[in-house]
């Protein structure tokens, strides 16, 4: 096979022959230790005390958390806040650094201190994946934060060497993500920290660097339970960089590349590009910029334009903005698949000062053309895409929060297949390398920030920090991410507590959106409303309507009449007449709930129910039956949010919650460790409900999916409903041959129904028609008894470089190659060979055994395991899976450099 990798711009190392710019990933050699008991103090700052440590509150309850007032001289939290000064635009308001050097007789931070004892660990690194899980009911981290060991202090060090050839230099540590509250010391120094766990930051260790020696970083993360509503990771779980470069350069995130007057036959490409010279001395700088097309691997292909040359006097300690642009003639565009290609460009920027390279620097970029019409949807080059887009968290389920660059790329890839072809990315900023693929292949994003502001959601959340740092959270965020053709709009708050607060959350509401503008005036912005209506002052603030689950109605159906909380009817045509000039879209959808290949009986006779013990719920055993019509309290099927969105095609289209599971928030019961709200379950494995989208995102598939399995030993003669979904307009259904009837779809109906089967062991077979001929046709069979395994990976090869991956899926099958789907089989994995075995699911949300077990329970018949790679190790892998009485199952794979 030909093996393909796409790899990021911001993954390589940059540099020219004149070492202009060296971006050098240093992930490898950390040394890692995390109190047991009782941590240090040195503490970023004061704490409320918790009382409450409940977590299973329904996701749309009112914020009741208020803003805690106060901290204490020991606090480090002065000593950080400067590191947020680039990103304060008044500079009356930056903060000053006190006299002093907290931390530095601290042993941790010190050269000399022996971490022999220390667990030595590559990054990305998240100390609570591996577990184990809280299994109390009163756990310290509940079914909220996934039920696995988060909190605590944690301490990483590594020592760097920098050559006495780079003195004169600027030398930076670059953090893609840290969770949470990190501060670093060089050499003992303090030099600052970010405590929002989700943003990449940059930290200037030039004053603390000892040149031609090794120097000490270290870092201190504190995770708090109680401080997120779902699995927020821990750890340095995203890459790490050394960045070098000369006096003169090109500032942090420093350019902008956005088009206009954009048309298949030209585009007005222009550049922002911020300059600052970090000496003590004036320079002449020269500047040149010139564009490469890409090819679908990320590699220039050949320069196509160049933007003007300028020359500028920079100053000692000084900053500059260049403003320039060109013409491009026959832009290739990008724009989303299947009907549009992404095509990328990429700017390579050069700076001269005393006839000498000074920096080099790449920006990744795509030409397209964005608008959002009221009444056509979001238009891409002038055509109109329905957003069929999902929601997604940042874990990647048995890998935990460490981000790994195929395991995003597998989530994305399902996705597509799914018919998805929009992200929003809830409720946080992501790795930088998501949205480089979400640029690659094509998915719009709606790119956020923010779950709470002011008023918090839990009691050791962001509020605590927002009122610091909320302007250099969202500049930096903005910053970073404004390149990417993918992102098409921001948003900069999710279901937060100031839309119950009138004037007052509106203000805070312009306050955010003030400055996102600032920073990119090309884009919409907004926030995501569950609450707020169309008279309120809160909607008004927002260029797009953004709405979660109000416009199919909130509670309103007959089977939610008797719950408690917000309530509304389809507001849909209440928000478009209120806003004629606004794009509607629903930012979140569904709330949909099932445990895959789990069928609870008797089944609901309407289209959409919330879950409950006694309708659609096994509360002994925590699963949700995945007939797709149960849903949150606040939610609504599929079918439902479908129809709503038929009847008001102004409707830009809807982001569903959620595409994937994902860790934590396990609605409706919290003694489990994972969502049921996915599309696709935490392993990677279709649910029903993945057929149920697919019928409609991809109308031209030719394809018909039965549900439920046809094995029930003990239902004979019992009514077990029979539910298929196509994109046919037509089905007959046969039992054992017999015909069961032939259906049509009524308008406003999205599946095929035949409620009043009673189960007979055999075959089910359903034939499908559109416009009155054959369309497909779909067989299931009760199957025998567990015979045999069956090993099958996504891809058989992957690279030596030790994090590349393959996921390799199990199934319990009959003798005749049924999937088995009640199996639940213990299996023993095992691998020989350069690789090793990072992690096993296989789906279920009650599933407490650690991720990194080797052994595990097929669920439905299925597990997983994944397969990672060692660094600079080829070879021959050989996966077994055993489990009692039946055949050993083997897997040849190979790992290659």
């Amino acid at each position: 096979m030909i093996l393909i990798h796409f790899q990021s711009i911001a993954q390589q190392k940059v540099i020219n022959r004149a070492k202009a710019r060296e971006r050098i990933n240093i992930n490898k050699g950390w040394m890692f230790m995390r109190y047991n008991g009782k941590a240090d103090d040195l503490i970023y700052d004061e704490r409320p005390a918790v009382f409450n440590h409940k977590d299973d509150v329904i996701a749309d309850s009112r914020p009741s958390q208020t803003v805690f007032e106060g901290t204490s001289e020991k606090v480090l939290k002065k000593w950080i806040l400067p590191t947020a000064n680039d990103f304060i635009k008044d500079s009356s308001k930056r903060f000053v650094r006190p006299q002093g050097n907290p931390g530095s007789d601290f042993p941790f931070v010190q050269k000399g201190f022996n971490d022999k004892n220390w667990e030595n660990i590559n990054l990305p690194h998240d100390w609570a994946a591996k577990g184990p899980f809280y299994k109390d009911a009163d756990a310290i981290v509940g079914g909220g934060m996934g039920r696995l060991p988060i909190q605590g202090v944690a301490w990483y060090r590594k020592k760097i060497n920098i050559v006495g050839t780079d003195r004169g230099k600027s030398i930076y540590l670059e953090i893609d993500g840290a969770m949470s509250y990190a501060m670093v010391w060089l050499n003992g120094n303090l030099v600052g920290g970010w405590p929002y766990g989700y943003n990449s930051f940059r930290l200037d260790l030039t004053p603390y660097i000892k040149f031609g020696q090794n120097n000490q970083i270290a870092i201190r993360l504190d995770n708090p339970p109680n401080s997120s509503r779902w699995y927020p990771g821990s750890g340095l779980y995203r890459n790490v960089w050394l960045v070098k470069t000369h006096a003169v350069q090109i500032a942090q995130w420093g350019t902008f590349v956005h088009t206009s007057n954009v048309s298949g036959s030209s585009a007005t490409v222009a550049l922002d590009l911020n300059i600052e010279n970090k000496g003590a001395t004036n320079k002449r700088v020269n500047v040149v910029t010139d564009i490469y097309s890409l090819s679908e691997r990320g590699r220039k292909l050949k320069k196509i334009s160049s933007f003007p040359e300028a020359a500028i006097n920079l100053g000692s300690h000084a900053k500059y903005l260049v403003k320039s642009q060109v013409l491009l003639h026959h832009p290739a565009l990008w724009g989303p698949l299947p009907k549009q290609t992404p095509n990328l460009y990429v700017a390579v920027t050069r700076l001269f000062t005393d006839g000498r390279a000074t920096d080099t620097y790449e920006t990744q970029f795509g030409i397209r053309d964005i608008r959002f019409d009221p009444v056509k949807g979001v238009l891409v080059n002038g055509k109109p895409v329905k957003i069929q887009g999902v929601n997604q968290h940042h874990d990647l389920g048995a890998l935990g929060a460490a981000f790994n660059y195929r395991a995003a790329e597998r989530q994305l890839e399902l996705l597509r297949e799914l018919g998805c072809n929009a992200i929003r990315l809830s409720h946080n900023p992501p790795a930088p390398e998501l949205l480089d693929i979400t640029d690659r292949m094509g998915f719009l994003v709606i790119d956020e920030i923010f779950d709470c502001w002011e008023q918090g959601k839990t009691p050791l959340d962001f509020h605590l920090i927002f009122p610091d740092w909320y302007e250099a959270d969202t500049r930096s965020f903005i910053r970073r991410d404004k390149n990417h053709p993918s992102v098409i709009a921001w948003s900069f708050g999710n279901e937060v507590g100031e839309q119950y607060t009138a004037e007052t959350g509106a203000g805070v509401a312009n306050k955010l959106k003030a400055i996102v503008k600032d920073e990119d005036p090309t884009r919409p912005a907004t926030a995501s409303m569950n609450y707020a209506k169309p008279e309120m002052p809160f909607p008004k603030v927002m260029d797009i309507i953004s709405l979660n689950y109000q416009g199919e109605g909130i509670r309103d159906a007959p089977a939610y009449a008797h719950l408690k909380g917000i309530k509304a009817p389809p507001l849909y045509p209440a928000f478009h007449d209120k806003f004629p000039e606004k794009l509607i879209i629903s930012s979140e959808t569904a709330s949909a709930l099932s445990t895959r290949g789990t069928y609870i009986f008797p089944v609901f006779s309407g289209f959409s129910a919330p879950v409950s013990d006694t309708t659609g719920g096994d509360p002994k055993n925590q699963y949700v039956s995945a007939y797709e019509l149960y849903t949150a309290q606040f939610g609504a099927s599929p079918d439902k949010v479908f129809a709503s969105q038929d009847k008001h095609p102004f409707v830009g289209g809807e982001f569903v919650w959620s595409g994937w599971d994902y860790l934590g928030e396990p609605t409706p019961y919290y003694g489990a460790r994972s969502s049921y709200s996915g599309i696709i379950d935490l392993a990677g494995f279709k649910k029903d409900r993945f057929y149920l989208y697919q019928a409609r995102w991809r109308p031209d598939l030719r394809f018909a999916h039965i549900l439920p399995h046809w094995t029930w030993p003990g239902r004979e003669g019992q009514v077990t409903p029979v539910h298929v979904f196509s994109s046919a307009d037509e089905a007959e259904l046969f039992l054992n041959g017999k015909s069961m009837g032939r259906k049509k779809r009524g308008e406003y109906e999205y599946r095929f129904r035949w409620d009043e089967i009673k189960y007979e062991p055999g075959e089910l077979k359903v034939v499908s028609y559109k416009h009155g001929k054959p369309w497909a046709t779909e067989t299931v069979k009760t199957a025998g008894n567990s015979a045999n395994l069956q090993l099958t990976a996504d891809r058989d090869e992957i690279r030596a470089d030790g994090s590349d991956l393959s996921f390799v899926t199990l199934k319990v099958l009959d003798k005749d190659g049924n999937l088995v789907p009640q199996a639940n089989n213990s299996i023993t994995f095992s691998i020989s060979g350069p690789a090793e075995i990072a992690a096993t699911d296989n789906g279920d949300p009650t599933d407490l055994v650690a991720f990194s077990s080797k052994v595990r329970k097929a669920f439905g018949g299925m597990a997983l395991v994944i397969i990672r790679s060692r660094s600079k190790q080829a070879g021959k892998l050989i996966l077994t899976a055993k489990a009692p009485n039946m055949k050993t199952a083997k897997l040849v794979l190979s790992s290659r450099d």
